[in-house]
């Protein structure tokens, strides 16, 4: 059996070891005679990797969306939030809140100017990867955050695995959300920008959570030796646990419908090659739209009559629907080896 002083040094080794609070503490709070120059290290870094997220996302770049994710420091107020509340500082967690608080609305109204500059006809919110999948975030998006979240807080208490914060920033998106609300709204779309927003609220509450469950088991919440440092603590907690669960509302939504909405076109293909039968034709695309089905297939030759397939369809998805049917026509054409 392990001895007391073995379990204590490896709870030391797991837990929060309090020599490392002073640094700890200096790390995330902007507080001293350093603010203003970490203030404006803040924001510079902030509105620089809004630059760059907001044209890597205008240019359908994976890789200049994931360097902003790097450069951007908004994550730091966001853990030094929950660092707070575990601590029981409401103080220290007003200024970090009121932080992240201006660094959203500048990246926000950085971001909407930027695209505001550039012609619409460039701007797709259809087509555009880095735009659409930002715009309708599920449930995958929360799971993925509370994960990030508690890895984050991790690396956050241990001074030796610092370098490992840059693929945090890479998994868990906050720039660059922001940056599709600015571009949505340029173009008015609010429907957009408020998909995009409530990704960055999802990844923002659930840093908060998981980042201070992971501080409050490590043993950071033993700083919090009061009544009203505990009651701080448990009321910021219930508050935040709450609004998580109002955020997993509309993630459910979204995500049930991806889930129904690719059942029905899994099913619209399977009656749509029935269809088709022994034609010579293949289907390339089946998208269902509400009461509209976009049917393409590519092919030659005569097919069966399109309202064979419309009945079929209405009758799968249990609501009337209309087919539109592109038909690719296909040409097979051997080439000649020996031909000059």
């Amino acid at each position: 059996m392990q001895s007391t002083s073995d379990l204590r040094t490896l709870a030391g080794k797991v837990g929060f070891d309090p020599a490392y609070l002073e640094a700890f503490e200096a790390k995330m709070f902007i507080q001293g005679p350093k603010t203003a120059q970490r203030l404006i290290n803040f924001f510079v870094l902030l509105l620089l990797a809004t630059v760059i997220a907001t044209f890597g996302v205008l240019s359908d770049s994976t890789a200049t969306v994931i360097g902003a994710m790097i450069v951007a420091p908004l994550m730091g107020p966001i853990m030094g939030t929950a660092a707070a509340i575990v601590m029981g500082s409401a103080q220290r967690a007003l200024s970090a809140l009121a932080l992240v608080a201006a660094g959203v609305v500048a990246t926000i109204l950085l971001s909407w100017l930027l695209a505001w500059a550039i012609p619409d006809v460039i701007i797709s919110l259809t087509y555009n990867s880095q735009i659409t999948s930002r715009i309708a975030p599920g449930l995958m998006a929360l799971v993925t955050a509370l994960a990030s979240g508690a890895a984050g807080a991790y690396i956050t208490l241990r001074e030796e695995i610092a370098d490992s914060m840059g693929g945090v920033a890479i998994a868990i998106s906050l720039v660059p959300p922001l940056c599709v609300v600015g571009i949505a709204l340029s173009l008015g779309n609010w429907e957009a920008a408020g998909g995009a927003m409530l990704l960055f609220l999802t990844n923002f509450l659930a840093i908060l959570l998981a980042g201070g469950v992971v501080f409050l088991l490590s043993g950071l919440g033993r700083l919090a030796i009061s009544d009203d440092l505990v009651r701080t603590r448990r009321n910021a907690f219930i508050v935040v646990i709450v609004a998580t669960l109002l955020v997993a509302v509309p993630l459910s939504v979204t995500s049930l419908e991806a889930v129904v909405g690719a059942l029905e076109n899994r099913e619209a293909i399977d009656d749509t090659e029935t269809w088709l039968g022994d034609a010579s034709y293949s289907v390339v695309n089946v998208a269902v739209r509400d009461e509209q089905v976009i049917v393409t297939v590519e092919g030659d030759g005569e097919l069966r009559p399109l309202r064979v397939l419309a009945n079929q369809l209405a009758q799968t998805l249990n609501r009337p629907v209309w087919v539109n049917l592109r038909v690719v026509p296909s040409q097979v054409e051997a080439s000649n080896p020996s031909a000059p």
